[in-house]
């Protein structure tokens, strides 16, 4: 299926598969995703301002090159020595 230019604003999806799918020119301002797998993809020119990623798995997940399991384990590490 091919969507342009609607608004789905509101909308609820559960029990979807969306693998493989492209997303381009999306606002999910305000969205929550609960239980939802996104190994595998990329992340290009994305504003992540305020958002906030909790109780998930992120081996192997990069920003820009850099490991974030890396920089969180280096950010907790300073900020125990700072105590």
């Amino acid at each position: 299926m091919k969507y342009e230019n609607m608004s789905l604003t509101g909308s609820q999806f559960k029990d979807v598969d969306l693998s493989a799918s492209r997303f381009d020119d999306i606002n999910l301002r305000g969205a929550a995703f609960v239980n939802v797998a996104l190994a595998g993809s990329s992340f290009k020119d994305a504003n992540f301002s305020n958002a906030s990623i909790e109780d998930s798995n992120l081996e192997g997940m990069r920003i820009d090159g850099t490991l974030v399991s890396e920089l969180v384990l280096a950010y907790r590490q300073r900020k125990g020595a700072d105590r």
